[in-house]
Order: structure tokens, then C-alpha cells, then sequence
């Protein structure tokens, strides 16, 4: 891979982990009435569920919860469709272009019968099937559709670009959830993003997180360059932390540290005084307006309480199975495989509709992070999703 390529691919990976962090974040003002009053007046709103009901073979509505996608993208506009200006690209040590990956793909379950909720991961190199465009990764699917999408509505004379951005958004996150829908078969209730802007903006409010690296580490093409032990890093050395590349596992490695991220995140949250200190609160309403978007009817203080769950680890972190992390396409792109199958079966047992087939092999910490297709891979044989478990964890 040539050291143009590299960087690119670098800077586009993780970029917008957020999405768990920083929409539950934003959700936990909920604790606070007039925060969270104030918060959903500040956050923009999608019509996204009025299109869910047009996704063919959509699963049942009534399955015994409400799941939400949680979607984190490199957007280089505003949640309003503005173009973000030059300065605000370099503090996000991003480039300036027209595509828009969503680098964090999560599907938030929380059981109807109080139980306990899990938020499963999907790898951003996932090859799938994407309505309208071709075979791709999952993180592509948005951006491809919306590009098509803004194409068309240009030939069509729509000359205003914030319109443009707009309606082309919504045929993106409608191609999402319906390859989320396809994969997982879990069906979409809600649908909640944020920007890449505002999770460095959220990062700054909240004080910056804490972390803690067994070994010191960096990576150019990321931008990261952090010591070994714990510290505490926001804006653009947060975004820099989550989107490394060259780290054990690849994709799913790179899942296990936005995991513990999110996780000191939300604790950070509760001793950041946020909601009660004036400052940190109208910081957090401007983030909002500038980097949320939750369809109509999702209620906030729903994941407000998620938001506590994650803090105090009551919330399952997981990630689909694949049968590959170093895989090819016919264009030379690394990709993660997976069978389709399989990862609905092992959806279905997780929330507990049928039982799990058993692969024919288990992943362990000493296994080389290298596998063949006829293999299953799971998250959890990561050490790092063990130290996820601990306070403020050392990991890779």
C-alpha cells in the first residue's frame, strides 16, 4: 500500500467513534429536565422513520425492544448541511473532501422488560451488499448513496446545496439502516448521529478522557502519538486515539479501544459537573445544534439512562462475528469478511430468540491476528475487551 493510500485510509478510520459517546452524552442531560428540554430544542431532527416503512423485508416491529443505530461520520458539514470552514478541518486533522464514511456503526438493543441493553458493533470494513450501488464496506454505504443521490437531484435542477445536502442525507442513512436491517436482522426503531465535529467539541466540554496505554504508541498517518500510562485526551488527540490503524486486530482492535473509550467517557461525564456549570452547558447546546441528528420520535431520556448504564457498566459491549480481518476485494482494498448467516444467528442468540450454532473455532489472546474464511471471528477473545471491564483499563 503506498504511503498516500496509507494516510488517507488512516485518516478516514474511527474518525467518529462517537456515536455511542457523544449522543449518550448529550442524552444524559435527561437526569436534568430543563437541560434536557434545552437539549432537545438544540437538536436537529431527521424524518428518517417515515422511509423506514418503504425498506423491503424489514423485520417485525414488535420484537421486545427498541433499537436505536447509533452512527458516528466524518460529514464535512455541519448538521445543517454547511460546509465546515478550513480552520475547524485542520483542529480535526481531516481533509477536506466530498465523501462521508460512518467510521462507527452501533446498534444500541434496550429490552422493552427492563433487562439489560447491548450495544453490538459492526466493524466499518464489513463487505456487504448495498441497495442501489455495488458490493462495499458498510462505511461506505451512506456516503455512496448520498453522493448518488445529491448527483441526481443537481441533473434534476434542485440548485440549492443545503437542500441538496439534505435530502441526499436522508437516501444515505436510508441505504444504512437497511444494510443494518439485512446483516444484523434486528430491526431499526430509531436512528441517532453525530458529526465528526461534534465529538471534538463534546471531547473539549467534558474536560477530555481518560485513558491508559500499556506501551507508547504512535502512528503518522493518524496523528497519534501518546506515552504509555494514563492521561487524559480531547479534541483532536481523542479523534487521533480512536482512529489509529497500526494496532493489534486491525478493525475489530481498533473497536475494543473505542469500547473502552465510551466507557471512561460516560464516567468522565458524571464528574464533569456538565449540566450544572454554565459554561460547560451552553458548549454542550452549541455541540448539539452543530453535530446531532435523531429521527423525530426518539426519546432522549431513553438514552439518558443508557448513558448511566454504560458509566457503571451495566451495558453489553459486543461485535458481530467475521471470518476475516485481512481479506481483499476485486479492487485491492482490505476489507472484513463475514458470513451473512451466521452473524443473524449469532444476533438472534444474543438477544435471545434462538440458540447460537457453534463455530468451528474460537479466537484466544495468543491466536495471530490473522484468519482464514472458513473461521469465525468474535471480539471477545481480545484482551482488550477484558480490560474494558476494569477501571480505567491499560490497554493496546
Amino acid at each position: 500500500m503506498s504511503a498516500a493510500r496509507a494516510k488517507k485510509t488512516a485518516l478516514v478510520a474511527g474518525r467518529t467513534v462517537v456515536a455511542l459517546v457523544a449522543v449518550t452524552t448529550l442524552a444524559f442531560a435527561g437526569y436534568f429536565w430543563t437541560a434536557l428540554r434545552l437539549v432537545k430544542q438544540n437538536t436537529n431532527t431527521t424524518q428518517i422513520l417515515e422511509v423506514l416503512e418503504d425498506i423491503p423485508n424489514s423485520p417485525p416491529v414488535q420484537d421486545g425492544a427498541i433499537d436505536v443505530l447509533l452512527v458516528g461520520s466524518d460529514s464535512r458539514t455541519d448538521a445543517q448541511g454547511r460546509p465546515l470552514p478550513a480552520d475547524v478541518l485542520r483542529k480535526l486533522r481531516t481533509e477536506g473532501t466530498d465523501t462521508v464514511n460512518t467510521d462507527t456503526i452501533i446498534v444500541m438493543r434496550i429490552p422493552r422488560n427492563g433487562g439489560k441493553a447491548s450495544a453490538i458493533s459492526i466493524p466499518r470494513d464489513t463487505y456487504v451488499p448495498i441497495p442501489g450501488y455495488r458490493e462495499d464496506k458498510i462505511n461506505s454505504a451512506y456516503g455512496a448513496v448520498k453522493f448518488l443521490t445529491a448527483e441526481r437531484l443537481q441533473a434534476e435542477g434542485v440548485s440549492d446545496q443545503q437542500e441538496r445536502e439534505r435530502k441526499s442525507d436522508e437516501a444515505g442513512r436510508k441505504a444504512l439502516v437497511q444494510v443494518v436491517q439485512d446483516l444484523t436482522g434486528m430491526r431499526v426503531d430509531h436512528y441517532a448521529e453525530i458529526n465528526l465535529y461534534g465529538f471534538y467539541l463534546l471531547t473539549e466540554v467534558i474536560g477530555g478522557v481518560k485513558v491508559c496505554l500499556k506501551a507508547g504508541t504512535s502512528d503518522p498517518n493518524s496523528g497519534a502519538n501518546f506515552r504509555a500510562g494514563e492521561q487524559v485526551i480531547s479534541g483532536g488527540d481523542a479523534l487521533s486515539f480512536v482512529r489509529q490503524r497500526n494496532m493489534p486486530g486491525g478493525d475489530l482492535g481498533r473497536i475494543a479501544r473505542q469500547q473502552v473509550f465510551m466507557s471512561q467517557a460516560m464516567k468522565q461525564l458524571l464528574s464533569a459537573g456538565t449540566f450544572t456549570d454554565t459554561g460547560k452547558m451552553k458548549g454542550l447546546l452549541d455541540a448539539v445544534s452543530k453535530s446531532v441528528v435523531v429521527d423525530e420520535k426518539l426519546d432522549l431520556a431513553t438514552l439518558a439512562a443508557q448513558a448511566q448504564g454504560i458509566a457503571s457498566g451495566n451495558v453489553e459491549f459486543a461485535t458481530i462475528p467475521v471470518t476475516s480481518i485481512d481479506a481483499r476485494n476485486d479492487r485491492g482494498q482490505s476489507i472484513v469478511t463475514v458470513d451473512r448467516e451466521a452473524v443473524k444467528a449469532w444476533v438472534a442468540q444474543l438477544i435471545g430468540e434462538t440458540p447460537k450454532p457453534t463455530p468451528s473455532s474460537s479466537v484466544t489472546p495468543s491466536t495471530p491476528a490473522r484468519f482464514g474464511p472458513e473461521k469465525l471471528l468474535s471480539l471477545d477473545g481480545f484482551p482488550a475487551v477484558a480490560a474494558a471491564r476494569q477501571d480505567v483499563p491499560c490497554i493496546d
